[in-house]
């Protein structure tokens, strides 16, 4: 396919499929597309191994990764600030509210001990240096979310020759990220899973493509409820050079979700998928459930606290929702939840990813042959 993604990526099929999974990354490659990594959550010891891994199952394929650098946290500007530091700034309301919300379900909470160096969460000094061991690898791509990733992130992209891209949620975050000097803008549109704005991708796609024309030629990847071939040609008609894409992983054998939460995609509809601040402090697109109607609609909801903050209670919270509803405590299921576009409303089966990358294929060949046959007529 002539698109610049695949020149610039070295890959047959411009459809990018980003997971925290290895053996998602790994099957999407293998058959095709592009598997992007999602590095936030490890440390250098344990994205080594996991890149290790990739290497010695990727069949020689490209592949890249993704860190969360974001510009604007509560704790922007402070340095050093570790896990246990920002635990002490938990309000007791919040610590209680929680304990409260999981003990009704029957779910014992706990906290997970953490050594004093461990940094906070998304946070930039952990993210370059998780860019130090990628960079060991023959990763072809590096992409950043929440900002404009910082210019050492760009510099050491051009020093290695591999692009950056950025996701852009609004036309003059692009007008930034373009001006900052970043390769690929994954232009996502509010039906995304996880942090999204406000537009959808039909408009924005455009909007964006637009706005940047005349100032310098930058590839747009469209993102945000693309779960089909045919989506993808849609966006391409519109002038995207690909698609980037989540949620669809989700529901493959291969992903990091369990059995529980595939089955309540599979039963969700694309209004099940609602933006909250409830798991990390900024508005992110997860399925919902008891958790994020206790913290978005609760009237005695004490409101979300701010990113990091946020994350500091939602994460043991939902490691014990996931361990009692895996442990067979029904009332746990309700409050199962994760990141999640309005696309699940489309998904109806689990699949391994090999066999997605090829629908993508088949349904996106179907979609061009479509429009050519409308201008025979």
């Amino acid at each position: 396919m002539r698109s610049p993604i695949c020149t610039m990526l070295g890959i047959e099929f411009p459809l990018l499929a980003f997971s925290h999974c290895r053996d998602v990354v790994a099957a999407v490659s293998r058959a095709g597309g592009f598997g992007v990594f999602g590095a936030t959550a490890h440390s250098p010891e344990s994205l080594e191994q996991e890149l290790a891994w990739i290497d010695a199952h990727v069949d020689g394929k490209p592949y890249g990764i993704d860190v969360l650098i974001p510009e604007n946290m509560s704790t922007s500007g402070e340095r050093d600030v570790t896990w246990n530091s920002l635990e002490a700034r938990i309000p007791q309301a919040h610590r209680d509210y929680t304990r409260d919300l999981l003990t009704r379900y029957g779910i014992t909470p706990v906290t997970r001990e953490v050594a004093d160096d461990v940094p906070q969460p998304f946070d930039g000094t952990r993210a370059l240096e998780l860019l130090d061991v990628a960079f060991r690898h023959p990763i072809r791509l590096i992409a950043n979310a929440l900002g404009v990733p910082p210019p050492a992130m760009i510099e050491r992209g051009r020093a290695h020759g591999v692009p950056v891209a950025a996701l852009v949620g609004a036309k003059e975050h692009a007008l930034r990220q373009v001006a900052a000097g970043v390769d690929i803008l994954v232009v996502q549109g509010t039906e995304a899973g996880g942090h999204c704005g406000e537009v959808s991708t039909m408009v924005l796609v455009p909007e964006v493509i637009k706005a940047i024309k005349d100032i310098r030629d930058v590839p747009v990847l469209a993102a945000g409820g693309i779960m089909t071939g045919r989506q993808m040609a849609a966006c391409m008609a519109m002038g995207a050079a690909g698609a980037w894409t989540g949620s669809v992983w989700l529901a493959t054998v291969e992903a990091e979700t369990s059995e529980i939460f595939r089955e309540k995609m599979i039963a969700a509809s694309s209004r099940d998928a609602v933006r909250s601040r409830g798991r990390t402090g900024k508005p992110a697109r997860q399925l919902r459930s008891v958790w994020t109607d206790a913290w978005d609609r609760a009237p005695q909801s004490p409101g979300a606290l701010p990113m990091p903050l946020q994350s500091i209670i939602s994460r043991d919270a939902f490691e014990a929702i996931d361990r009692a509803a895996t442990g067979g405590n029904a009332q746990a299921r309700d409050l199962v939840s994760y990141f999640v576009g309005q696309g699940v409303g489309l998904i109806d089966s689990v699949k391994s990813a090999g066999h997605v990358v090829q629908e993508f294929k088949e349904d996106f060949i179907d979609a061009v042959a479509h429009m050519n046959a409308l201008l025979e007529e």
